[in-house]
């Protein structure tokens, strides 16, 4: 059966599922080494059909996708490439459309109009949520020493 590239909104395992993918992540983490990919032998009905090699990489993002099923978290898969709606863009920010509008005119996050419609480049999301993650981890780590110095003073 071929299977044809989809993009997929969220899907969220269910109970069943997510058993499934602790127990598959666990075996399948059991044979991995660093930076090396795998052979896996499908079986069809007991008895084996194909041998497929997958790259490092591609047995990593499979290996994140097992554990955040595992936990009963919702996956998606994206291009970098993708563009985005401004609602997509915000769900990824976990911000308001809104909020993420203002951004947009604002110059923070590059976007393109398709008509009337804003688009967004998931890597440019990417980008800027990690430099706000950036910035709030210095943030935190200045509060942190302060908060430090003001304690030695007593």
């Amino acid at each position: 059966m071929a299977m044809t590239h989809r993009e997929l909104g969220p899907v969220l395992p269910s109970e069943q599922e997510a058993l499934l993918a602790q127990e598959t992540s666990r075996k399948l983490a059991a044979h991995v080494q660093a930076d090396a990919g795998i052979t896996i032998r499908l079986l069809e009905k007991d008895h084996e059909t194909d041998t497929v090699a997958l790259p490092a990489m591609a047995v990593r993002l499979l290996l994140d996708i097992l554990e955040q099923m595992a936990r009963g978290n919702a996956v998606t898969l994206m291009p970098i490439h993708a563009e985005l709606t401004t609602q997509q863009a915000a769900d990824l920010l976990n911000v308001s459309r809104p909020h993420l509008v203002t951004l947009l005119q604002e110059g923070k996050i590059p976007y393109r109009k398709v008509g009337t419609h804003r688009r967004v480049r998931a890597e440019d999301i990417f980008a800027y949520k990690r430099e706000t993650d950036a910035k709030r981890r210095e943030a935190l780590d200045e509060l942190a020493t302060q908060a430090q110095e003001l304690e030695l003073g007593y």
